[in-house]
């Protein structure tokens, strides 16, 4: 599967030719560049390594540093490997949004936003303790009971409950590409992705 670096530049919308307002998300996808070939004789599976968003040369390792020598490139911040690519890849050369054409659908992986330490109504969505008669006392969105009694005596592993929630790795699939500015390495793609303005995400075909 090939694809792209990118970052998510925000929110707007688009009207169709039937005059439907589409909600959707503006990409800046590349430009990237190839910073290792990865080979089956060498590393055990085949992959490109591409590198995006330059990076400060003193916040980069002296091993990274030589890495990036080698594909004659300046230091990048991120780094993303991917199978296949419709024609063969060598060491520097540059994958932008022309790899993409307006129509196609793609499938987005980002970091969503973290939203902190939860309650089981934010998180999971429950009803909470329904009613504040009967001595309820602050209960109205508590979780209620575990179910565990004298057997298990303990909570199940997987229990819906309280706790950190959001920043996880999620994938948004079949997003429809509706414009593709190639001169300012834009794409803007039907719908929503996660994460938050600025944050990184990649695009896979």
């Amino acid at each position: 599967m090939s694809g792209i670096i990118g970052k998510k530049v925000g929110m707007t919308s688009l009207f169709d030719a039937d005059g439907k307002n589409i909600p959707c998300t503006v990409i800046q996808a590349g430009p990237c560049v190839v910073t290792q070939i990865r080979t089956e004789e060498k590393d055990g599976y085949a992959a490109v390594q591409l590198g995006f968003d330059e990076a400060k040369e003193k916040n980069t390792t002296n091993s990274l540093k030589g890495h990036f020598a080698k594909a004659n490139t300046t230091p990048k911040r991120k780094l993303v490997e991917f199978k296949t690519f419709p024609d063969a890849k060598q060491l520097g050369d540059v994958v932008d949004v022309t790899l993409f054409e307006e129509g196609e659908y793609v499938d987005v992986v980002g970091t969503s936003k973290g939203k902190g330490f939860q309650g089981v109504m934010k998180r999971h969505g429950f009803g909470g303790v329904g009613g504040a008669t009967h001595g309820q006392h602050n209960r109205l969105r508590a979780p209620g009971s575990l179910g565990a009694s004298s057997w298990p005596s303990r909570v199940f592993k997987g229990m819906r409950m309280a706790g950190r929630t959001g920043g996880d790795r999620v994938k948004i699939q079949n997003l429809q590409i509706l414009k593709v500015y190639a001169d300012q390495n834009l794409i803007v793609v039907s719908g929503s992705i996660p994460g938050a303005k600025g944050s990184y995400v990649v695009v896979d075909k």
